[in-house]
């Protein structure tokens, strides 16, 4: 099977960023933070910052691949974040996965461009596009329609710029246990607080939602039959509980108690010849 890395990653705004662009020196890190929310609002109307303005306080990834399924937040707890950006981009050099997200392409996958920019890390393979390596050329990790990396909210929104779904409405869909932890809007008060270990638990708990969801659009895409997809569900469960995380088991145990499985799929249609043995329906 080809290797599947699951990505999410939580941030919060760079107070370095805004006191270049501010002038916010006498401030600390929070109101740093807090007034360059309220610039970006005045100016723009928008309350959420565009990727260059954040920094990665954790990054959690599912890998899937012929070992199992392996969920892991990157680093230690007071790791930097130059050392998060640098095991991400070394893992996907590595591995050379599918890489899946819940819109990466217009957050995650920018921010880490970005702030491996800022901290001069390379990765070669993650801007490959065939001029090294061929097979590249009609596959690679940049463009927005190839599978080398799959934007699952952009994809089954149609590619479309309206209507694109949370992470939180697809598992709601799926029947899938969702954000318990936290919300993302309260990840930078958590940082604040120094409560890096509850955002990093929060940012694995999306990784896990965010793979759930990508393990039914391969069912959906007819890449996994209805047997597979019961396996994959079985082999998460399995590992979770195995993981002696509290967190995680407690993940397997909504998981068990409502699986996000389909419904057993229709009939197939009658073949022509079956069909015209059967009775007309009666008009009234």
């Amino acid at each position: 099977m080809s290797t599947k890395l699951v990505l999410d990653i939580e941030t919060v705004p760079d107070p370095e960023i805004g006191r270049g662009l501010y002038g916010l020196d006498g401030l600390d890190e929070g109101e740093v933070m807090r007034a360059m929310l309220h610039h970006y609002q005045q100016r723009t109307g928008l309350e959420f910052l565009p990727p260059i303005q954040h920094k990665v306080v954790a990054i959690g990834v599912v890998l899937r691949n012929d070992e199992g399924v392996r969920p892991l937040v990157l680093g230690d707890e007071d790791a930097k974040e130059s050392e998060l950006i640098m095991r991400f981009f070394r893992g996907l050099g590595h591995y050379v996965p599918d890489l899946i997200t819940w819109n990466g392409a217009a957050f995650d996958l920018p921010v880490l461009n970005f702030r491996a920019l800022r901290h001069e890390v390379q990765a070669k393979i993650y801007w490959e596009t065939g001029v090294s390596d061929r097979a590249f050329r009609f596959n690679n990790y940049l463009s927005r329609f190839h599978w080398r990396h799959t934007d699952l909210m952009d994809a089954l929104s149609g590619f479309q710029g309206r209507g694109r779904p949370s992470l939180r409405e697809a598992c709601a869909l799926l029947g899938l246990p969702g954000k318990n932890l936290m919300e993302g809007s309260s990840v930078m008060d958590a940082y604040l607080e120094g409560r890096i270990g509850d955002i990093r638990r929060y940012c694995l708990e999306d990784a896990l939602n965010t793979y759930l969801v990508s393990i039914h659009f391969d069912y959906l895409r007819g890449k996994l039959s209805q047997d597979s997809l019961d396996d994959e569900y079985g082999l998460l469960i399995d590992g979770l509980k195995a993981s002696g995380e509290q967190h995680l088991a407690e993940f397997a145990r909504k998981l068990e108690a409502e699986p996000g499985k389909p419904e057993e799929p229709p009939a197939a249609d009658p073949q022509p010849e079956e069909a015209a043995s059967e009775e007309p329906a009666t008009v009234h």
